[in-house]
């Protein structure tokens, strides 16, 4: 067995997202402010910083503005500002607005910007390098590491050129040790790391389940006629009927529209397809009206934080922290989350700095969940924290209108006196045959597409002959669990075609898994209703290759 070397930081950020950037640059600005020095590193697993960052993205700067106050003359990317916002109910064939007045004035994105959040994340990394952060893209963190006293150590890359069946090929080289004195976990949604952090220290004993969305997203160029700078439009409604979930279209730069489609992964109808919802949704009038005469650039996926403040589990924990979307917390009424995620990088950064300066190592940071406590994080979050549940609950008529209702109250600094639960999003699944089923048409190639063609335009790319990173905890449970009960539901709520059953036609169907095309959304992870499915981190490079998503 190979002895993997080891490299020793104070920091060592796992995800080079909004959060693990913030953090690296404020634990940088605090050392030059102080004139003390600090080892930071980042490891990022996409093969590039911004690879795997897939958002709307409407981005509200007010972290950017505590972090760099000078980001608008620093060549940033926030150059479209939000100029219109509209909010539309649809109905299979038409569209209605509703008022501005109806909406608390948070949800009116003034002094937003709309631009690809990926390349913002690409700009953080150039300041977070211009501050001395080391940033190694390519290598993902697959293991953490544990002192004897049971802190965390920090983690370990993956080891690089292990075949399908565990052997060293003739590329093989061992991962790498980075020790720390504190270790951040900014992996976002559903970390395969932060997954293991919450089991072995309890981190979730105190919360509800957190709950997610899968966000289906598509990049396109349209008709320069057709382009507003600025134009947001948020959708509800038509095609979901008793579902949580929308629609988003965003006009960015260079005359290209984002437009994506939400659908919370509490769904209980097994043939519901979200791809295939995404697809029927840009056919509608209004939507199509803007596509048509247009080209399809980009294609993606991810799994969107919707369990709001009820679902942010402890943040420490000896030796470390969870950032951003590993800990949970994206404003579900407002789709935002990088926000709160940098600000929370950034305050965890200034918690284990002054633990760095007072000379400690792999304790508790308590001083990163007081400081949240007390942060707008906190106090934005707590307004909206009933919006997501009521709708779940309620459905999208009864539950909008109690959610605005509540928000708009503790908006004004009253609400409603008890905060909604959750449950899990695997639990509650009907069965097949109760279930009823859905007619997709099929896509035209014009304005709808299939899966594959779709896959395509995300760059997905993984070496092939590597241990398989979607891992069955029981291979029997798919064919004599899922199919027959659910009809393999893998098969749809993966947005990238990545679980297929073959071999029905000749009475003996089993599981494929594509493994090269998964898209890193997590949904399987999330979705799958026995909860069999283990997404584990491939080699570090692999993956979608997003452009500007």
């Amino acid at each position: 067995m190979s002895t993997r070397e080891s490299m020793a930081y104070d920091v060592v950020i796992v995800g080079a997202g909004p959060a693990g950037l913030a953090a690296a640059i404020r634990l940088k600005q605090l050392a030059v402010e102080t004139g003390r020095e600090i080892a930071v590193c980042v490891l990022e697993k996409g093969s590039e910083v911004g690879a795997h960052i897939l958002s709307g993205a409407v981005v509200d700067p007010i972290a950017l503005d505590e972090l760099l106050p000078d980001w608008k003359d620093m060549d940033s990317p926030l150059t479209v500002p939000v100029t219109e916002n509209h909010h539309w109910i649809l109905t299979a064939k038409r569209q209605f607005s509703m008022p501005h007045i109806a909406m608390p004035g948070f949800m009116h994105n003034k002094g937003t910007y709309t631009l690809s959040l990926g390349n913002l994340c690409r700009w953080l990394a150039g300041q977070a390098e211009n501050l001395g952060v080391e940033i190694f893209p390519g290598f993902a963190a697959a293991e953490i590491l544990y002192n004897e006293d049971g802190s965390v150590k920090g983690v370990a890359t993956g080891d690089m050129g292990i075949g399908r069946e565990g052997e060293h090929k003739p590329d093989y080289q061992p991962g790498m040790e980075l020790h720390a004195r504190y270790t951040f976990f900014a992996e976002g949604v559903r970390g395969h790391l932060s997954k293991m952090l919450k089991g072995h220290f309890d981190l979730e004993a105190d919360c509800q389940p957190q709950t997610y969305a899968i966000g289906i997203k598509e990049l396109w160029d349209i008709d320069p006629d057709k382009h507003v700078p600025g134009r947001v439009i948020h959708t509800q409604g038509w095609p979901l009927t008793d579902e949580v979930g929308g629609g988003f279209l965003y006009h960015q730069a260079n005359n290209q529209v984002a437009l994506g489609f939400v659908v919370g992964l509490g769904y209980k109808n097994p043939h519901l397809y979200p791809f295939e919802e995404f697809q029927r949704w840009k056919q509608h009038p209004k939507i199509r009206e803007i596509l048509e005469g247009g080209r399809r650039v980009s294609y993606g996926a991810r799994a969107i934080n919707e369990g709001g403040w009820q679902a942010v589990p402890k943040l420490v924990f000896p030796g470390g922290a969870l950032i951003g979307c590993s800990a949970g917390f994206v404003n579900v009424p407002r789709i935002k989350g990088s926000h709160t995620a940098m600000k929370s990088g950034m305050l965890a950064a200034e918690a284990a700095f002054d633990a760095i300066a007072a000379d400690r190592t792999g304790d508790e940071l308590a001083a990163y969940p007081d400081a949240l406590e007390h942060s707008w994080i906190a106090k934005e979050l707590k307004v909206v924290r009933n919006a997501e549940p009521f709708i779940a609950k309620l459905g999208p008529v009864a539950g909008t209108l109690l959610a605005g209702v509540d928000m708009w109250m503790r908006n004004l600094g009253l609400g409603l006196p008890f905060t909604l639960k959750h449950h899990k999003d695997n639990e509650g699944m009907w069965r097949q045959d109760v279930a009823p089923r859905i007619d997709y048409p099929k896509p035209d190639g014009v304005i709808s597409f299939d899966r594959l063609s779709s896959v395509f335009l995300s760059n997905t790319n993984h070496e092939e002959d590597q241990p398989v990173h979607l891992q069955l905890k029981d291979p029997s449970v798919p064919i004599d669990i899922n199919l027959p009960w659910y009809d393999a539901p893998e098969q749809r709520y993966c947005p990238a075609g990545v679980y297929e059953i073959v071999g029905r036609d000749e009475g003996d169907p089993r599981l494929q898994i594509n493994a090269q095309n998964c898209v890193h959304c997590k949904t399987c992870d999330i979705k799958d209703p026995t909860q069999n499915i283990n997404w584990v981190t491939p080699e570090g490079g692999g993956g979608p290759n997003y452009p500007n998503m």
